[in-house]
């Protein structure tokens, strides 16, 4: 008996064995035409692998570029697409460059910060005050998130007042709309316990 561990490594294990040996057969079939109807036919048994990937675009253009790298781009044939190139199967991505947006206070976020911003551009008006309503609700939420404490008004009236540069205050008004946004949003739970117990007596009773 053979193991796995004791043949050659494969390129895409993910078809398995069985398509590595259709493709390293194919490789010493010397008639370019029945090498390209043997091709054909693995290129086939791949795609009945993966059926719900049939209506993905390009996804036979993929099997042909799995193709190539199983063969290790060494199949003489009439390929459909241009296939992937050696090379790039082994250049890296351009790496991404962390963000070095500077936050006051990270628990807020930078988003939370671009809203104070917008806030202070709106003039007076019910708008504004719905607005910063629903940033100070916000930003309770955020600070409750990562604290895991309570939070008082005070503190988020100081906080609101800071990232604004002081062109912001939560006011009685303010925290009226927060209550008022708060009730909107909330959704009593269903209470489940409390009917079946009601049924359970009910039945007892007869």
């Amino acid at each position: 008996m053979q193991y796995n561990t004791q043949q050659k490594r494969m390129p895409l294990p993910e078809y398995g064995r069985s398509i590595q040996n259709m493709v390293d057969f194919a490789l010493t079939i010397q008639d370019r035409a029945e090498r390209q109807r043997c091709v054909n036919t693995i290129i086939n048994i791949m795609g009945n692998m993966f059926p719900h990937l049939r209506d993905v675009p390009d996804f036979k253009h993929k099997l042909w570029d799995h193709l190539a790298i199983m063969s290790g781009f060494e199949l003489d044939i009439d390929y459909p697409y241009e296939i992937i190139r050696k090379d790039n199967l082994v250049t890296k991505p351009e790496s991404i460059p962390y963000s070095n947006i500077r936050m006051h206070y990270r628990h807020y976020g930078h988003t939370l910060e671009v809203l104070i911003k917008k806030a202070c551009e709106f003039p007076e008006g019910n708008e504004k005050r719905n607005l910063v309503a629903m940033i100070c609700n916000h930003m309770k939420k955020d600070y409750m998130a990562w604290n895991k404490d309570t939070v008082d008004d005070h503190k988020i009236a100081e906080d609101l007042n800071e990232l604004s540069d002081g062109k912001l205050e939560l006011t009685d008004d303010i925290l009226r709309l927060m209550g008022e946004r708060l009730n909107q949003n909330y959704r009593p739970k269903p209470t489940y316990n409390n009917n079946r117990n009601n049924n359970n007596n009910q039945r007892r009773r007869y």
